[in-house]
């Protein structure tokens, strides 16, 4: 969605939004998921994402690249900065959903010889805890992965090692205790 079609004092539910006229600001509401800023240094378009592991399976990176190529935006002029969200030791999937993204965000079709990276106690139903085998999924490393794969230099690429999960007096994190609160960030053009 473009800034400008947004109405003023109004949120707007997209995954992202791109400024398309000068002096906007840009917000994005995360927890866990990565807030993603793009900036052409040369024409000063600006655009934020809201993207998570499901986003990165729909390639939405790639998408907003697209949006990029269509303002005439050169890739050397492309800056990116990945800011605060959860770390791969925090962000644990079962094999199948790790599976399934490799194969959708990655394109890869792999044979998981995966090593249990670590062993969560889970509540069953019945109230029993059951051992449950868990396996770390890096959300950074994939996004970071998608935007060399549409040739954005790795010097123009900023990743924030903050994790939402791990700092709990600056972030909130969905993951660590069911909050419905959020973070904003933004962008300015």
């Amino acid at each position: 969605m473009f800034g400008s079609h947004t109405e003023e004092g109004t949120k707007t539910d997209a995954d992202g939004l791109v400024g398309n006229k000068c002096n906007q600001n840009l917000w994005v509401y995360t927890a866990d998921c990565m807030p993603i800023f793009f900036a052409d240094k040369r024409t000063r378009n600006v655009a934020t994402l809201h993207c998570g592991r499901k986003g990165l399976e729909k390639k939405i990176i790639k998408n907003l690249v697209k949006i990029f190529d269509n303002f005439g935006t050169s890739r050397d002029d492309l800056l990116v900065a990945i800011g605060p969200a959860i770390s791969k030791e925090h962000y644990l999937v079962d094999k199948m959903t790790l599976k399934e993204f490799y194969r959708k965000a990655e394109n890869k079709n792999i044979t998981l010889k995966l090593t249990k990276t670590k062993k969560d106690l889970c509540f069953s139903d019945s109230n029993h805890f059951k051992e449950q085998n868990l396996n770390q999924l890096d959300l950074k490393r994939s996004a970071y992965r998608q935007l060399l794969h549409e040739n954005i230099p790795y010097t123009n690429i900023d990743i924030s090692n903050l994790c939402t999960y791990k700092f709990k007096n600056k972030f909130n994190s969905w993951r660590r205790s069911k909050t419905i609160s959020r973070q904003w960030s933004l962008i300015c053009s």
